[in-house]
């Protein structure tokens, strides 16, 4: 068996020429990867449902804005909150992930999370590989790894996110961020 190096934590960009319409131009946070498979939850998929819509009691700790996202293709009647919380140690009802991001238990009275968080957001389904089939994605060229940072969480402009995580980088990666949207136009 290969050893898997987990790139938990880490962005995933789609390419320009990925052809899944689930990730046109997706930013995935990868909140688990290791020899099992990996799960993500797209950053940049607002949804026209707001959070106040189906977790009334989380609709004011959410950022803007305030919407669910569609996590990704995979159990899209769940729903996963993912929260940036500062410092060394986090309330109960946090499971730090990487660095300061980490999953809300959203069964937890949100009291206990309130005064913590940095910013919340709320994803309905989430993308999920199963065991080596990331590896081939990369392998093949579908996607981007690059370092998150907490305010991807919760760019109030998730609809620039694809080309934002892009232009931060220090290499090639910074031009792919002008490919446009439709090349046929060019």
């Amino acid at each position: 068996m290969t050893e898997v190096s987990s790139l938990t934590g880490r962005l995933l960009v789609a390419t320009p020429t990925l052809a899944d319409p689930n990730f046109d131009r997706a930013v995935v946070l990868l909140l688990d990867h290791d020899e099992e498979g990996s799960l993500g939850v797209v950053l940049n998929r607002p949804t026209p449902v707001g959070v106040g819509d189906i977790l009334e009691s989380w609709a004011g700790l959410t950022g803007e804005p305030d919407v669910v996202f569609q996590g990704g293709p995979v159990s899209l009647d769940a729903a996963l909150g993912v929260a940036v919380i500062p410092g060394d140690e986090g309330p109960l009802g946090w499971r730090r992930v990487y660095g300061a991001i980490g999953l809300v238990d959203l069964e937890a009275p949100p009291e206990l999370l309130a005064a913590a968080l940095g910013s919340l957001r709320i994803f309905a389904g989430y993308a999920g590989w199963g065991p080596g089939q990331l590896e081939t994605e990369l392998t093949e060229g579908a996607w981007y790894v690059v370092e998150s940072e907490p305010g991807d969480v919760s760019s109030p402009r998730p609809e620039h996110l694809w080309r934002a995580v892009l232009r931060r980088q220090r290499s090639e990666l910074a031009m792919i961020a002008t490919y446009p949207d439709d090349p046929s136009l060019n």
